[in-house]
């Protein structure tokens, strides 16, 4: 009885990526991984499964009904997959207490997963690429994070883009000001989030049918609707809410981020204070900021910001904690769409593809690649029986950019021909020397 074939075929929100995907990301993975080790942060990494009493109670409703379970036959704990980097986070700054010196910076650059439906741009499973910094409660460390993800977005090509901030705790001092109720705030906060989407017009007509009074809703539309340039815009607001005691600390805050933010060379068009910006993670407690590419207009690659808080539900005192987390999936398509790879990220990872002539010349082919690897030269060797037009339209195809050829003539002089196939260029080498030529020809 004929075995029944399996239709190959994927989980819905799951991605495979092939070797020529793989560059692009490693290439990314790289960049920015750089730019960590560059600013001090030291690397970590953690289960994809944790108990799912690390992971409820942290991010909401809505949120935790995104949470796959991972429940296996027969497992007394209950645990799920990670729905992000910061929790875990958080239980490995409480777990390891005493292995952890302080400040802590780390960063993680990992799968995790949501049961979100699935649809262009939003998948079950993606990379999350955090930074953080724990243990400092000044700004200097909110300013370090910003820094932190303009050198990031320079280094991969990003040119046009800013760094919106906002604070929460002038959020708060926002609501108080315009009379919202304490319980009306999660509304308040879900339409001005929308001030990009709906304009100023869709936020004060959701307001409304939230049943938020209209005096309310007047005061806070005067407030968000009104952006001046750089520090300016928080005199207005102080101007207005200075007295309210939390839109005092929030800016407060910002202002000292500002500061270190010029002290650190982070420049001014780069960053903005825009208090139409929330952020939907209920656990942030003062700075937040994302980023968004300007020119073209293409939405948001970062978001971030400080939670003191969440540590505590860890360990009996919290610590402080402020990060971001780069849109690594997001940036990857962006790199795409603004052409920003440089022309090297080819399709394969190999330099060099050494041709083998016939049977009998084999063995000198495969000792020809060995020292072609220890010369430091990815190298393939052919190992079908083909010939070599059909062994050069392999390496034409796979996007291979130098092949090696060697026949009987070449081995009885001790040379090596070399062709570089994007522009059919042919030289001889001395077969000592082949490894230093290649490097050389593929600079």
């Amino acid at each position: 009885m004929a075995a029944v074939k399996i239709v190959p075929r994927l989980p819905k929100g799951m991605r495979d990526f092939l070797p020529a995907d793989m560059l692009k990301r490693n290439y990314v993975f790289d960049v920015v991984r750089d730019v960590f080790h560059l600013y001090g942060f030291e690397p970590l990494q953690t289960p994809i499964i944790e108990l799912k009493e690390t992971l409820y109670g942290k991010y909401g409703e809505d949120a935790e009904k995104l949470i796959y379970s991972a429940q296996h036959p027969g497992g007394k704990e209950e645990v799920a997959l990670r729905y992000d980097l910061s929790v875990p986070l958080a239980r490995v700054v409480a777990q390891y207490e005493n292995q952890i010196r302080l400040p802590f910076k780390r960063y993680q650059l990992s799968p995790v997963f949501r049961a979100e439906r699935p649809q262009r741009g939003r998948y079950r499973e993606f990379f999350q690429c955090d930074a953080d910094i724990v243990g400092i409660s000044g700004m200097v460390a909110d300013a370090e994070i910003i820094s932190l993800i303009t050198t990031a977005l320079r280094r991969l090509g990003f040119t046009q883009f800013v760094v919106k901030i906002n604070n929460r705790k002038l959020l708060t001092g926002m609501g108080q000001y315009s009379g919202v109720t304490d319980a009306q705030l999660p509304d308040l906060y879900r339409s001005v989030d929308k001030f990009d989407k709906i304009g100023a017009e869709g936020v004060q007509k959701e307001l409304l049918e939230r049943g938020i009074a209209p005096e309310a809703v007047s005061r806070m539309i005067e407030l968000i609707t009104t952006r001046q340039p750089g520090l300016t815009n928080l005199d207005f607001v102080e101007e207005m809410m200075g007295k309210i005691s939390s839109a005092a600390d929030g800016l407060r805050e910002l202002r000292e981020l500002a500061a270190h933010l010029e002290a650190s060379g982070v420049p001014q068009e780069n960053y903005e204070f825009d208090f139409t910006m929330v952020r939907g993670l209920g656990y942030y407690t003062g700075p937040i900021f994302e980023t968004i590419i300007t020119e073209p207009n293409l939405g948001s690659v970062t978001g971030g910001g400080r939670y003191d808080d969440l540590i505590g539900m860890f360990r009996k005192e919290s610590l402080p904690n402020v990060g971001t987390s780069l849109g690594i999936e997001r940036i990857i398509d962006l790199m795409d769409i603004l052409q920003l790879y440089p022309p090297n990220i080819v399709g394969t990872v190999v330099e060099t593809l050494v041709t083998v002539f016939d049977d009998q010349m084999r063995p000198a082919a495969a000792k020809l690649a060995t020292d072609l690897r220890v010369g430091g030269v990815r190298t393939e060797l052919y190992m079908q029986d083909k010939g070599l037009g059909k062994q050069l339209e392999y390496a034409s195809k796979k996007g291979i950019p130098l092949v090696a050829i060697q026949g009987p003539d070449e081995v009885a002089a001790g040379v090596v021909k070399l062709k570089r196939l994007s522009d059919a260029t042919e030289v001889t080498v001395d077969r000592n020397a082949v490894a230093e030529k290649i490097i050389a020809m593929l600079r």
